[in-house]
Formats: C-alpha cells, sequence, structure tokens
C-alpha cells in the first residue's frame, strides 16, 4: 500500500523528476504533470519516468495539461481523484526561465506574462483549488495528512536584473506560500517554500561555464552543482513528517548560497 499520492506539477524533467523520483522511492504513488506526452519518446520525458517509478513498484498516473491554464485545473484534479481517490500531497514544481535572459531595461511583456503564467498565476489557482479538496478530504476522515510544497528559487530573494521577471514571479510564489500557510493553518494542511540553488537542469546548459567559474571562487559552501535529486530528498523529508512542527519554513537547498560571510 502506498504511503501516500502525491502530485508533483512538472515532474517529468529536471527538478521535478528528481522530485517523483524520490517520492517513489519512499512509497508514494505519483501523479506527474506534464505538458504533453509523445509515444515514440520513451528514453526521456513523462514516460521514462512512468516507466521508472512503476519500475520501482509505484503507480503512476501521467496528468497533460498547462498548469498556466487555470480552465484545465479543474480537470486535472478530476483525473488524479478519479485514479488514486485523493491527493496528499501537491507539490508545485513546474516552472520556466524567460526564453532568453535580456536587461531589465529590455524585458518584454511577452516574455514577464510567460513567466507570471507558469510560475506565479498558475501554481496560485492550482494550491487555491487543491487545498479546497484537501479541506473537504479532511473532513471526510483523510488518512494521510495533506500538504502542499512550493518549489520557488533562491531567486525569490537574490537579484538578477537580466532575468527579472524570473526572480519576481519566484519571490510572488514565496509569498504565496506563506499565505496559504497562515489560511491553512487550522485545516491542519502544512505548507512550505523549499528555494532550490544552483541546479543542473536544461534551465542553466546555457549558464553553465558561468556558473562553473562561481562555485570554484566560492559562492558555495559545498562546491558543487546541485542536482535534483537533491531537491527530491528534501521533498521526500517533508513528506514524511520530519518536519510536522515547522508549517511556513522556507528551506533553502542552495549548498550553503545563503549563508551570509564576511
Amino acid at each position: 500500500m502506498a504511503k501516500g499520492i502525491a502530485w508533483v506539477t512538472g515532474g517529468s524533467r529536471g527538478i521535478g523528476r528528481g522530485i517523483a523520483l524520490e517520492l517513489a522511492r519512499h512509497g508514494y504513488d505519483l501523479a506527474v504533470g506534464c505538458t504533453r506526452i509523445d509515444p515514440n519518446v520513451t528514453e526521456c520525458g513523462p514516460l521514462e519516468a512512468r516507466n521508472l517509478i512503476e519500475g520501482m513498484g509505484r503507480q503512476c498516473a501521467l496528468v497533460v495539461g498547462d498548469v498556466s491554464d487555470c480552465s484545465c485545473h479543474e480537470r486535472m484534479l478530476n483525473e488524479v481523484i478519479e485514479r488514486f481517490g485523493r491527493v496528499d500531497i501537491l507539490v508545485n514544481n513546474a516552472g520556466v526561465a524567460p526564453l532568453e535572459r535580456l536587461d531589465i531595461l529590455e524585458c518584454t511583456g511577452e516574455s514577464y506574462d510567460r513567466v507570471m503564467g507558469i510560475n506565479l498565476r498558475g501554481p496560485f489557482f492550482l494550491t487555491q483549488l487543491v487545498a479546497r479538496r484537501m479541506i473537504k478530504q479532511r473532513k471526510m476522515g483523510a488518512p494521510r495528512p495533506s500538504k502542499i510544497i512550493f518549489i520557488t528559487s533562491i531567486s525569490s530573494n537574490t537579484a538578477s536584473p537580466n532575468r527579472a521577471e524570473y526572480c519576481i514571479s519566484k519571490a510572488g510564489l514565496s509569498m504565496a506560500a506563506q499565505n496559504f500557510a497562515v489560511r491553512l493553518a487550522e485545516h491542519g494542511i502544512a505548507v512550505y517554500d523549499l528555494q532550490p540553488g544552483i541546479m543542473a537542469t536544461d534551465m542553466t546548459e546555457g549558464v553553465k561555464a558561468k556558473y562553473d567559474r562561481l562555485i570554484e571562487e566560492g559562492l558555495l559552501l559545498t562546491k558543487r552543482w546541485g542536482m535534483p535529486k537533491d531537491v527530491g530528498k528534501a521533498v521526500a523529508a517533508l513528506a514524511e513528517g520530519y518536519f510536522e512542527y515547522a508549517t511556513g519554513a522556507v528551506i533553502e537547498v542552495g549548498g550553503g548560497f545563503g549563508v551570509k560571510r564576511l
């Protein structure tokens, strides 16, 4: 029997894939969010993630939809409920970088709206919908505690003027986590803000040389890139209830990036 049902948005690649696989290793069944499924691609993407999860003896449902399109949120939630009967953990992971890193004085409205829709507006309203479902589950005697985990970023509080829209979206998402933590506490639903640092994913491939140099020069206390599994392990710890008395916590997974030094 599964320990619980976890829905990970953007769960077929990058950090989301690392989270989904780690939760599967810990005994959770997964709803893996993705924007599309190509039946001809099985070595990466949604089908590969599902195969790996099912290979660990866990169930996996692929939930196709665009998080930024609020009109499909209810349909996606219904798919999770129809497959598993409930959702115990929502991991708001889906996110994008700007299509092009531009100086803040050159940032376009198109780029700003795209990043905000996927990184902030979509997760906000998806959480609103799922939270109402979790409250209903709690009243009906759900067998597992409910948790909501926002995957934000060290960019929530670190300025990068060549991708300002991304930083602003993550700062807003961190504040969304705080507000949901306050509102849902009376229902026993824990909410967390998990802030990854410099992660080795396709999102950072274009700036690898820059961050290689910064890491070598001492930007991080742990002198290596973060890996998706590092974030996955942190999510698993939250899922397992090891931070039961810490709702609203902001947890950096950044190799010591945020430690102030002289």
